[in-house]
C-alpha cells in the first residue's frame, strides 16, 4: 500500500505520518524544495524511516502541485491508494489572496494530480469553517446550507471543499476537524491559534489577581475544540474503513464547551483568577446594530480596543467566533468509529498539558528581548542624583548593559569619583553637575546634554528630597513644602520639558519618575514630600494621554521604603524593613525593559485601593499610625537628642513589618 500526502511537514501532517507508519507501505511526502532542510530535521526528530517516508519535491501553488510528467509517470506506477490533502492555510488573520492561492488553488491542483496518479481515494482535510456561522446544527451531510461566508478563511474553507465534492474522477472521503488543539498526551502544538490566542490575557490576569480572585467574563457561544492526536487518529481510522467513499465526517466533540467554560478550564489549568460571572454576550443583541456599528466606530473605542488586542495578542478576526452560532452532528463519525475506542478526551483532562506546553514553548513574552542590553545599548541614559543611592546603584547597571549613560547630582568631588570608577569598569559614563531645584541650572544642564550628546533615550528623574515632619511642627516652616516642590516636581518638569522637544521630533523617549509608595499610601508627616512627588504623578498621567500617541512613554515608580542617605536622620527607619539601592535599582531596570504605566507593590496599591472604597476606615489607620510614630528629633529640630533618641518600640517594628515600605 502506498500514500501520498500534502502538507505532511505540517502540525496534522507529521502525526498523521507517523500513524502511517504504523502500517505497511511507503509514504511519498509533497515538500518545497526550500523546505528539504526542513522535512529531513522534522524527519530526523520524528524518527521517521527514510526508506519509507519518501520526500517529493513539489510546490502546491502550481499545476498537479509543481510535478513533471516523469515524476507523474513513476509514483503513477507505484499504484497509491491513499491521497491525504492536508496542505492548506489555518490562519485567521492570512490575507484572502494567500488563503485562496492556497486553499482553493492548492486543493484544485491537489486533486489534478490525484486523478494523474489514478489514486485509490483522495482524502481531503476540510475544517467546520466550510459551516461558515450557519445558526444551528450542521450536519455532516450538509453544505450548501452554508451561511456567513465573508470571511476570506470561511470563503476560501468552503470553496475548497465544494472542489472536492465537484470531482467526478476519483473516489474521495472530506474531514472536517474542529478547532484542533495540541496533543492531549504531549501537549505538543506548533503555534498559536483558537483558544491559545487568549493564553496571554490569562497569563496576565494571573499576574495581577490571585487565583481566588472572582472576575467577570463573557459566556460565548460554543466552541468545538479537539486535541491533535484523536484528529489524525480518527483519520486513520476512517480512512482505511472499506465503504465510506463520497462521505463527510465531523471530528468534534459531540459534547462541546461555551467560551466561557473553555476559558475557565484553561484559567484552572494555567492558576489564573476565573470568570465567576459571566455574561452572555446575546443579551446585546437587543441593541441596534446601527447603534453598536456607529460606537464601534468611535476613535477612542477603536483606539482602546485595538490596544488591548495588541497588548494580549488576540487578532481582531477572533472576536467574530466568541458568539460562535454552530454545532455538529457527528453521527457518520461515530458510526464510523465504533468500537475502535477512538474518542475525544475531556478538554479539562489534558488543558493544563497544552498550558504547559504553551508557557515552555509558544508563549511570546518568551521571543521578547528582556535584557537590559537589548533595551539601552548605546541609548543615551540621564539619571538625576546618580552620585549615591537608587540613582548610582541604576546607573551602574545601566553603564554595566552598555549605555552612554549621563549621571547628574551637585556634588562634583563624589559625582566624578563614581564616575571615573564606571568608566574604569568600561562603561560609557558622563557626569554633569546641576543644583536642580534652580531652574538656570536645570537648562544649563539640558543644553550640556543635548550639545553633547544629541538627544535623551531614557530620563530617571530620580534626585529628590524626603522631609519628614507633622503639619503641626510645620507652622513656621513654609519653606519645607517650597523646598520639596521645587526639587521634586519643578526641576523634574524643567529637565521633562527640556528634554521633551527631541523626543517628540524623534516620536520615542521613555521618562521614569521616582515617585513614593507614601502617594498611594497618603502617609502621614510627609504631606510635603508626598505632596510634591503626587505633583509629579498627576503631571505623568496627564502627558500620557498627549503624548502616548507620538511614542513618548511614562513611568511611575512609587518606590516603597529604601536605605538611602535620605532617610538616614530618621533613626528609627534603622530597624524597619526596607530596600537596598540594589533592590530599588532592579525596579528602575524594569520599568526600562517593560515600560509599564506605573509600577508599585501590592501593598501600594492596595491602600489606594482601601483609601478608595473605605477613606474613613483607612483614616483610622493612619491616624493610628500617626500617633504611634512620632516625631523624630531631626524634625523637631531637636539637636541635643539627636544623639540619645529612644530606639523604636517592638508596637513599631511589628507595624511598620506589617505594612513594609510604607514611611512612617
Amino acid at each position: 500500500m502506498s500514500y501520498f500526502v500534502t502538507g505532511g511537514t505540517g502540525f496534522l501532517g507529521r502525526f498523521l505520518i507517523g500513524n502511517l507508519l504504523k502500517r505497511k507501505g511507503m509514504i511519498h511526502v509533497l515538500v518545497r524544495k526550500e523546505s528539504m532542510k526542513k522535512f529531513d530535521a522534522l524527519a530526523k526528530k520524528q524518527g521517521w524511516d527514510p526508506k519509507r517516508v519518501v520526500a517529493v519535491p513539489g510546490d502546491m501553488t502550481a499545476p498537479k502541485c509543481g510535478l513533471s510528467a516523469a515524476q507523474v509517470r513513476t509514483l503513477g506506477a507505484k499504484k497509491i491508494q491513499h491521497f491525504f490533502h492536508l496542505a492548506a492555510i489555518y490562519d485567521l488573520t492570512a490575507s484572502a489572496e494567500e488563503q485562496r492561492a492556497a486553499n482553493i488553488d492548492g486543493t484544485q491542483h491537489a486533486l489534478d494530480l490525484a486523478a494523474a496518479l489514478k489514486v485509490g481515494c483522495f482524502h481531503h482535510t476540510s475544517s467546520i469553517a466550510a459551516a461558515g456561522l450557519y445558526p444551528g446544527v450542521f450536519r455532516e451531510d450538509m453544505f450548501d446550507e452554508a451561511e456567513g461566508l465573508d470571511d476570506p478563511y470561511l470563503r476560501t474553507k468552503h470553496d475548497s471543499e465544494g472542489l472536492v465534492r465537484n470531482e467526478t474522477r476519483i473516489k474521495w472521503r472530506i474531514y472536517r476537524p474542529g478547532m484542533v488543539v495540541g496533543h492531549s498526551k504531549t501537549g505538543e502544538m506548533d503555534k498559536i491559534d483558537g483558544p491559545y490566542y487568549f493564553f496571554t490575557f490569562l497569563k496576565k490576569l494571573r499576574e495581577m489577581l490571585p487565583p481566588w480572585m472572582p472576575t467577570l467574563g463573557i459566556e460565548g457561544g460554543r466552541i468545538n475544540v479537539v486535541p491533535v492526536d484523536f484528529v489524525v487518529d480518527a483519520m486513520d481510522h476512517i480512512a482505511h474503513k472499506p465503504r465510506l467513499d463520497g462521505h463527510c465526517f465531523h471530528l468534534t466533540d459531540p459534547e462541546p464547551m461555551r467560551v466561557g467554560e473553555v476559558l475557565n478550564t484553561f484559567a484552572r489549568a494555567g492558576h489564573a483568577p476565573e470568570m465567576t460571572m459571566r455574561i452572555d454576550a446575546r443579551m446585546f443583541a437587543f441593541v441596534p446594530g446601527g447603534v453598536r456599528m456607529a460606537v464601534g466606530n468611535l476613535p477612542p473605542v477603536k483606539r482602546f480596543i485595538g490596544m488591548l488586542l495588541r497588548d494580549f495578542k488576540i487578532p481582531k478576526e477572533v472576536l467574530k467566533f466568541i458568539t460562535y452560532p454552530t454545532r455538529f452532528d457527528n453521527r457518520e463519525t461515530e458510526r464510523a468509529l465504533k468500537g475502535s475506542g477512538i474518542q475525544v478526551p475531556a478538554l479539562d483532562t489534558y488543558a493544563w498539558r497544552l498550558w504547559d506546553y504553551w508557557e515552555r514553548h509558544l508563549d511570546p513574552d518568551l521571543y521578547i528581548d528582556r535584557t537590559l542590553k537589548g533595551k539601552v545599548r548605546n541609548k543615551v541614559v540621564v539619571i538625576t542624583g546618580g552620585s549615591s543611592g537608587i540613582g548610582l546603584a541604576t546607573a551602574q547597571k545601566v553603564a554595566a548593559a552598555g549605555a552612554v549613560t549621563v549621571i547628574v547630582a551637585r556634588g562634583e568631588e563624589e559625582l566624578f569619583k563614581v564616575r571615573d570608577e564606571m568608566q574604569a569598569a568600561g562603561g560609557k559614563v558622563f557626569a554633569y553637575t546641576a543644583d536642580l531645584a534652580d531652574m538656570a541650572s536645570c537648562d544649563a544642564l539640558v543644553k550640556q546634554v543635548l550639545d553633547a550628546h544629541g538627544h535623551v533615550d531614557v530620563l530617571v528623574n530620580n534626585a529628590g528630597r524626603s522631609i519628614r515632619r507633622s503639619i503641626e511642627a510645620s507652622y513656621d516652616r513654609f519653606h519645607d513644602f517650597e523646598r520639596t516642590m521645587q526639587l521634586n516636581y519643578f526641576g523634574s518638569i524643567r529637565l521633562i520639558m527640556g528634554f521633551m522637544p527631541t523626543m517628540t521630533q524623534r516620536r520615542k523617549g521613555h521618562i521614569i519618575n521616582i515617585s513614593s509608595i507614601g502617594v498611594l499610601a497618603n502617609s502621614p508627616r510627609f504631606s510635603a514630600y508626598v505632596a510634591s512627588k503626587a505633583a509629579l504623578d498627576a503631571f505623568s498621567r496627564c502627558a500620557q494621554g498627549e503624548l502616548s500617541g507620538k511614542g513618548i512613554s511614562f513611568t511611575t515608580i512609587n518606590m516603597p521604603l529604601v536605605k538611602t542617605p535620605m532617610i538616614a536622620p530618621t533613626k528609627m527607619y534603622d530597624s524597619v524593613p526596607t530596600l537596598t539601592p540594589d533592590e530599588a535599582a532592579d525596579l528602575v531596570v524594569k520599568g526600562i525593559i517593560e515600560k509599564p504605566s506605573r509600577i508599585a507593590t501590592r501593598l501600594g496599591i492596595f491602600s489606594a485601593l482601601i483609601n478608595a472604597l473605605a477613606p474613613k476606615a483607612y483614616e483610622v489607620v493612619m491616624n493610628t499610625a500617626f500617633e504611634l510614630f512620632p516625631d523624630s528629633a531631626a524634625a523637631r529640630g531637636d539637636k541635643a537628642a539627636l544623639k540619645g533618641e529612644a530606639q523604636p518600640s517592638n508596637e513599631q517594628i511589628a507595624f511598620a513589618s506589617l505594612m513594609r515600605g510604607v514611611h512612617w
